[in-house]
This record gives C-alpha cells, structure tokens and sequence, in this order.
C-alpha cells in the first residue's frame, strides 16, 4: 500500500476563486485529505497555500482542460454492488497529472461518507486522519482515493455503495496537470468536477439463463472439464454489470463465490467466480469426485436459472493455445520466453505481436489449467503460496523428451498451471508438443518453433 511519504512540491492553488482545493500534488504520493473542493473540505485557498508555499497557476478550471470520471454502473448505483470508477485528467499543454475524489451522502456533504473505495493501479485510499485506509476500513470518517504517482493516463478504481439505500450520492473531484519543472512559473493547471448517482430501482434483471458452457483450456475445443478446470458460462441475464474480482473481493487468500449478487454452482456446490457481465461469466469448478453429466446454474438478483448439463471428468487439462495462435492451419502454444512479453514461434508470426523461435537450451514458461493435484495439496480457489508440483508429467517435443524445471500451480494465481521448460537438442523445424499426465496425453494437437 502506498504511504504519504515521499513529498515533492509540485501543486498548485488556483487563486480565483476562495474555495478552490488546495490539490497539494506537489505530494508524488498524492494530497492530503480534503483537497477536492466538496462541501467541507479545508485544504482550499488561501489556507492551504499560506501553509504550503505551493505554487500559483491559472484559475481553476481555466486553463482549457479538464478532470472528468466515468462510473461503469451509469448515473445510478445498486445498493452494496461494486462497480468501477476511472478517472481521467486532460490538459492542451501539461502531460503529468494527479487526482482526488470522495463520494458523500446528500443529507451531510461535508462528512457523511458514502460507500467504500477500493484502490486500483496507481492509486491508494487515505482516511480523512491522512492515514492510509487499513483492512478494517476508516470507520465513520471521510475517505478519499488519489493517485499514489503521477499518472500521463488515467487511474480506475473500484467503489462498493453502502448496502441500503442511501439517496442520492455525490462525488466530487479534483485534478490537476503540471508541468513537473518545481518551478512557480504559474504553468500548472487545475481542475473539479462533480457527479450525483441516483439508486437503482431494486433487481432489474429478469433470472438468468444459460445457453452454453465450454472448458477454457482448449478455448471450447473440449466438451467437458475436471474439477479445478476454468469455465465459461455463456447466456443472458447472467449479471447486471461487467466487471472481474479484485483484491476487496478476496477474504485473505480464498477466492470469491459471488460477485455482485452473481454465482454459479456445479450439482450445487459453488464455482469461484473471476469474471461477470450479462452474457458471460468465467469461474472455477470446485473440487468435486463426481463424474458424468453435471449441472450448472447461473443466480442473480431475480432468481437462478434452469440447469445446464456438461460433462465432467476426474480430470481434463488443456494447454493455454488461443485461436490467435493458429497460423496456417497450425495451432502454437502461446510460450514465453523470461523477458514475459516475446512468445515462442517464427518472427511475425503474429503481426505486432513480438515472437523468436527458440533455440535448443532455451528456458520457456508455457501455461494451462485443469491438470489436477499437486504435491502438497492445493485445493481450487486459492491463491498460490508456495511451490508445487504435479506428479508423473511429461513434457516432448515431438519424440524428444524436454526437461522441466518446475510444473505446477503458478504462485500468485488462482487454478494456473505453470510450465518452465528447457528445450532439448532437437533439429530446426515445427515441433508437435506432447503434454501427458500418467502416460495419458493431453488432447490437443499444437505446435513450438526450433531454430538454432
């Protein structure tokens, strides 16, 4: 989490008006509280440039830019659903920005605080004690969610509404766009906005349906899948916004179960849900002994919908090989080399998409998911904490065997599989890669490119 340290000068204080906010963004790690310009808050001219020294620009809003924010769940809210928020500064001359917002009740503006932020990319939420907000949240006070560095884009958080109906609720914010030379020559830039968010009308949704289900590891090339396995469930109704889990989400290392009043349960034990929108959500099966026909069913706000039958193996792993990744007619695995960003496979391969083919004794890190226990035992829905392996795992390149330095569940994840492997000393050419667990090969047929 970030801290309030690392303090450089670099703000302003619009002088035109009394109450424009202090946006003390000469704080690398963003201002203290109170610097939006809502009802309340303190850090406005002239009481916080008397204190702060900070440097003098054009008036607020005048310089031909603005901060604006979008909300993902339109003008209105859902009582206790999460839904994101960016945030956006643009400037016709300055190209480094900060930002401040708060959100508060319509019955007390200046401390009724309205929900609860949840810091994303960039930022960091501080409490109105200029504390950074802790796991227990900030209590009744004031919260405030700012950039945690400055940002030349844009920063998008989450916002979860109070559980009940609160009324209207109104969002101020401040941006400012500098020029970052800490000189006072009166080229830095200020900006606020306001948004008022009116409660949803209750469940909007009518129940939800499934038209289809397929294993993500194949990307619907299978027709079932294996406990821990990744699925995608396809119909309509399914949720009432779009949006994937986050860290509030998370109790310490457990996956969630429901996103936003939205779940799927397999023969009636819940999946750990990632991803949610109104056609498609992605979940994890749980871990479950059964096989044959299984049914799945979608719940949301209205009710659940009729079940969707799918058959489930003990066990069905699928390597990570996109349709992008078809090129004449070959499917390639989707490999990484260390530096994370160049895939295996002939340069241009894929237009814009970095690729160089490896070269025997290179180390490669491949993907997939559904491969089953590891050793010691980690069970679906977890993140990762420690290193594992799967037993009796082969990896070959065409008849050749390759080496792996580590096969198992990838630390830091949820149901990923990681492969790190050494290609062996095999001629120039187009390999078919055979993956087997227990001498029983993974159905797919796929392809890496050698070339010394």
């Amino acid at each position: 989490m970030a801290t309030k340290g690392q303090r450089v000068l670099w703000g302003i204080c619009g002088l035109s008006v009394a109450v424009v906010p202090a946006l003390l963004y000469a704080y690398a790690s963003g201002p203290d509280p109170r610097a939006t310009g809502a009802p309340g808050d303190v850090n406005a001219y002239p009481m916080a440039c008397a204190s702060s020294g900070c440097h003098f620009g054009t008036p607020l809003n005048g310089a031909g830019g603005k901060v604006a924010a979008t909300f993902s769940g339109g003008s209105s809210y859902t009582p206790g659903v999460a839904q994101t928020i960016t945030v956006t500064v643009s400037d016709p001359v300055n190209t480094h920005y900060g930002f401040q917002m708060t959100a508060r009740l319509e019955g007390n503006l200046a401390n009724g605080q309205a929900g609860d932020f949840t810091s994303g990319p960039g930022t960091f939420v501080l409490c109105d004690n200029n504390q950074p907000k802790p796991k227990s949240g900030c209590g009744a006070m004031v919260q405030f969610i700012e950039h945690s560095t400055p940002s030349t884009t844009s920063w998008t958080f989450t916002w979860t509404p109070p559980a009940t109906n609160a009324g209207n609720i109104h969002f101020y914010v401040a941006g400012n766009a500098v020029n970052f030379n800490s000189e006072a020559d009166k080229g830095d830039h200020a900006y606020t906005n306001s948004y008022v968010l009116t409660p949803a009308a209750g469940c909007t949704l009518s129940p939800p349906s499934i038209t289809n289900v397929i294993s993500a590891g194949a990307y619907g090339a299978f027709t079932t899948f294996g406990g821990g396995s990744w699925i995608e469930v396809y119909g309509s109704n399914l949720a009432a916004n779009t949006r994937e889990w986050t860290g509030n989400d998370f109790s310490g290392v457990n996956a969630p179960t429901k996103l936003d009043g939205t779940a799927v349960s397999i023969n009636g034990q819940s999946a750990f849900t990632w991803y949610i929108s109104q056609g498609q959500m992605n979940v994890q099966a749980p871990a479950d002994t059964a096989t044959g026909p299984v049914q799945i069913t979608a719940t949301n706000c209205a009710g659940a919908s009729a079940p969707f039958v799918m058959q489930r193996a003990a066990m069905m792993p699928g390597m990570l090989a996109p349709p992008s990744f078809v090129v004449g007619g070959k499917q390639y695995v989707a490999a990484l080399y260390n530096d994370g960003i160049t895939f295996v496979g002939n340069t241009n391969l894929i237009p814009g998409v970095p690729f160089r083919p490896a070269k025997p004794g290179d180390s490669i890190t491949a993907y997939g998911i559904g491969f089953g226990d590891v050793m010691p035992p980690i069970p679906p829905g977890v993140i990762v904490t420690q290193s594992n392996s799967i037993p009796n795992l082969t990896i070959q390149f065409g008849q050749t065997p390759a080496a792996t330095t580590y096969a198992g569940l990838a630390p830091g994840f949820v149901g990923l599989y990681q492969f790190n492997i050494t290609v062996p000393g095999v001629a120039d050419g187009d390999y078919q890669i055979h993956v087997a667990l227990g001498g029983v090969a993974v159905q797919q047929t796929m392809f890496l490119t050698v070339h010394r």
